[in-house]
């Protein structure tokens, strides 16, 4: 696990630094034992591409060593033969405060992955909310303290965002992607600090992923976010996981990492390349349960 140097920032005050503070977090993720690219449902899937899936495992097993690491609970979901994509736990469910809202997958590849999850959470005594919107989970859905921020173009509908409000008891704010590339909120948008200690909720994104509208929302609810480089956004930089510390986040995002530090986190950076092949990151691998 590397740590990157967390030098006097250049452009945030030294009490913003002090505090950022790491909150031990629960995941749920799943081996990429069947990983594959057998079809594609996202601009960045090519069937027939060569997949290394020793690698793609060796690199998901590093990244949980580094949660663990960390400090944190890794849980994982056992995966299932003819689901190459159940490595993306984080669109399984949306878990908050021991209830969960339920996936429906837009793409028939994927929707067997709901169930599989559903069985795993109700076995954890976690209450599921089956949904009846098209939804996937935590890929559409980032939950801050006192909102949870929704995606919606691409994959995930309006109405699911009612329908998880209501689930979830919690408020919902609705995001519109317009970039193809960046078809999962997950993609274009990281959560930094949700809120829930001291600092204020803090994010990064991509502006140009979002429609006007949905920029204008952002930038009035969070006018002190970094603003990610494209560059950095197409080697899924902003599919990060934060603890509110530690970001952890792909090493090739080399200048995003920077801009988190001079915000006064700790860029954990991981190599999940292999998994890019089917337009996934850390993030994509990270589901989760929230207090």
């Amino acid at each position: 696990m590397t740590v990157l140097d967390t030098r006097t920032p250049t452009h945030t005050s030294l009490d913003r630094v002090t505090a950022r503070t790491a909150r031990v977090r629960s995941y749920l993720m799943c081996a990429p034992t069947h990983f594959d690219v057998t079809y594609a449902i996202n601009a960045w899937m090519q069937p027939g591409i060569h997949v290394d899936r020793d690698r793609a495992v060796a690199q998901w097993q590093a990244l949980v060593e580094t949660y663990r690491a960390l400090g944190h609970r890794v849980d994982l979901l056992e995966p299932a033969a003819g689901l190459p994509d159940m490595v993306f736990a984080a669109n399984g469910a949306l878990v908050v405060d021991g209830r969960a809202y339920g996936a429906r997958f837009r793409h028939v590849e994927r929707q067997a992955e709901a169930v599989l999850h559903a069985g795993l959470l109700r076995e954890q005594g976690i209450e599921v909310v089956e949904p009846t919107h098209t939804n996937e989970g935590e890929g559409d859905f980032l939950v801050l303290a006192s909102m949870i921020l929704a995606g919606t173009g691409f994959r995930t509908s309006l109405h699911a965002h009612v329908e998880a409000a209501a689930a979830l008891d919690r408020p919902v704010v609705s995001l519109e992607l317009v970039d193809p590339r960046f078809y999962h909120l997950d993609t274009a948008l990281a959560v930094l600090d949700d809120g829930n200690g001291e600092a204020p909720a803090d994010i990064a994104y991509l502006p140009s992923a979002f429609s006007p509208h949905s920029r204008r929302t952002l930038r009035q609810l969070f006018p002190d976010a970094i603003e990610c480089s494209e560059a950095d956004a197409l080697v899924l930089g902003l599919n990060a996981v934060s603890d509110g510390h530690h970001v952890v986040l792909p090493s090739q995002a080399t200048r995003l990492a920077s801009q988190v530090a001079d915000h006064g986190y700790a860029p954990v950076p991981v190599d999940v390349s292999e998994l890019l092949k089917a337009g996934g990151s850390v993030k994509c691998c990270t589901q989760e349960h929230h207090a």
